[in-house]
């Protein structure tokens, strides 16, 4: 087969102009590619931080973890950054390196066909391209859950999921309900807690709650990292915080390490020590060990469930009527707002988008049993075609940004063959996923996720998705691909 010319413009796609999105481009500018389109298929950029606006919404990990290591930020107000501030740092990072020009806005990739040599692209506007690369940014919490409650649809008042939030929606003085208590339902009801007149957190599991203390970065403090690149890099990459994260990692890893007997220790106290009445401490014990879900991090929601205008719910819902909710124990509340914290479907991808690699496979079959690729990033029989934050990367309390580049770093060197026109095409083999799905597969079910409980983290068949193993061995497999993985022609 005739190699392309190492100097042949090659064509890079990149779906979704969020976190990942916006790395990608980034990082492909910045290796000298300039032919680059990014299809996003809203109307700007962000991502989950665009589509979330809910009040109470809040980032789980340390601000200054939560930035692009080459783009540190000095002004975030809050050691735990607000959502608006997480969207606002999005933007700025696109304006700073100019990458709007490369952005199709309102324009949803349908349909990817691969060719034997490129990557044939179908728009919702109607118009094709074609790539060498498609890089897959397409995030994991974007379709948002709508549960099966009969009757929704005859509700008078306002019924809205919590990431399409309804702002013309009055809140002060409101009864409001709220179903689902994941970390998105605990931050809307101590948000809400001060404003309703009566606040209902319809409750089916509850959560452990890890204390933490979101301070406000002082004028000072943001002045000091204005001005000092080193203090700046320092807290970016605060040994304490890495510490602490490792840490954790290993506990997840390791359900009866000292780590986390740590962490559950600190979730009992503060439920004990925060909640006075014995009965609605018992309603909010889970029956599960800590970490099982992913950990909710909040400093007030023991204070604010402890209202007198809140109440905590485990009657379960049986409908939804006009006028509000019948519990199953015919129970009947009225409520002017209702909202679904119910979380998304987590194992969509780059769903619904249909997606066609070699010999007409398509994703809908490779994905038949669960969603799975090789280290996360590559699927057999789909060349040229990358994942950032793909299927079974670590999806826990970490920074994201920080997988996202790791996860680049390694793709950037199974892209770099085809580049310089060694090869045409390059995929994981079929013998290394299966390999590295049995071997992550009888980790996982090890893992603190599998040790009983329900969440979003587990697929069909009830098997951690996530990455069962620490965050240190994640960045060892990131580091440099073993190439004997790949099917490269």
């Amino acid at each position: 087969m005739t190699k392309k010319n190492c100097n042949t413009q090659r064509r890079y796609v990149i779906v979704g102009a969020g976190m990942a999105g916006i790395l990608a481009a980034i990082k492909l500018r910045e290796a000298g590619k300039d032919n680059i389109r990014v299809y996003e298929k809203a109307d700007r950029i962000g991502g989950t931080w665009r589509e979330n606006t809910y009040p109470g919404l809040t980032c789980d990990v340390p601000s200054h973890s939560y930035t692009y290591s080459f783009e540190p930020n000095s002004e975030w107000t809050r050691h735990l950054p607000p959502g608006d501030e997480v969207q606002a740092y999005f933007e700025s990072v696109v304006k700073k390196y100019q990458l709007e020009e490369i952005i199709s806005f309102n324009e949803e990739i349908t349909d990817c066909q691969f060719n034997n040599e490129q990557w044939r692209i179908s728009t919702s506007k109607g118009n094709t391209d074609y790539a060498d690369f498609v890089i897959a940014a397409t995030g994991v919490l974007h379709h948002p859950r709508i549960p099966a409650i009969k009757g929704m649809e005859k509700f008078k008042g306002k019924l809205f999921h919590s990431a399409r939030w309804d702002h013309s929606a009055v809140l002060d003085n409101q009864r409001i309900a709220v179903i689902g208590t994941g970390s998105t339902g605990v931050q809307i009801v101590t948000a809400l807690a001060d404003l309703a007149a009566h606040l209902c957190h319809y409750q089916r599991t509850p959560q452990w709650i890890m204390p933490v203390v979101n301070a406000e970065f002082s004028e000072a403090e943001k002045a000091l990292f204005r001005n000092n690149t080193a203090a700046l890099k320092r807290i970016q990459n605060d040994p304490e915080l890495e510490a602490n994260i490792e840490r954790f990692s290993v506990a997840i890893t390791e359900p009866d390490s000292a780590a986390m007997h740590e962490i559950e220790s600190i979730v009992r106290q503060n439920l004990e020590s925060s909640v006075s009445d014995p009965e609605l401490r018992e309603r909010l014990r889970p029956d599960y060990r800590a970490a099982c879900k992913r950990l909710i991090y909040s400093e007030t929601f023991y204070q604010a469930v402890q209202k007198s205008n809140v109440d905590i719910l485990t009657e379960g819902v049986e409908v939804i009527e006009e006028d509000g909710i019948r519990s199953l124990d015919g129970t009947l509340r009225e409520f002017d707002i209702i909202v679904l914290a119910t979380g998304f479907h987590a194992d969509r991808f780059m769903r619904p988008m249909q997606i066609t690699g070699e010999n007409g496979i398509t994703l809908e079959q490779a994905w038949a049993e669960r969603p799975t690729a090789y280290m996360s990033v590559s699927i057999p029989g789909f060349p040229n075609l990358f994942m950032l934050n793909g299927p079974n990367g670590p999806v826990g309390n970490f920074s994201l940004i920080e997988i996202a580049e790791q996860q680049w770093h390694y793709i950037s060197q199974l892209m770099a063959p085809v580049e310089n026109g060694e090869y045409q095409k390059i995929s994981a083999t079929q013998t290394a996923l299966d390999n590295f799905d049995k071997a992550r597969i009888a980790a996982a079910k090890k893992s603190i996720f599998g040790s009983g409980c329900q969440s979003w983290y587990l697929d069909s068949q009830g098997v951690p998705a996530t990455w069962p193993w620490t965050r240190a061995q994640f960045k060892d497999a990131m580091h440099k691909p073993d190439f004997s993985a790949f099917h490269m022609i």
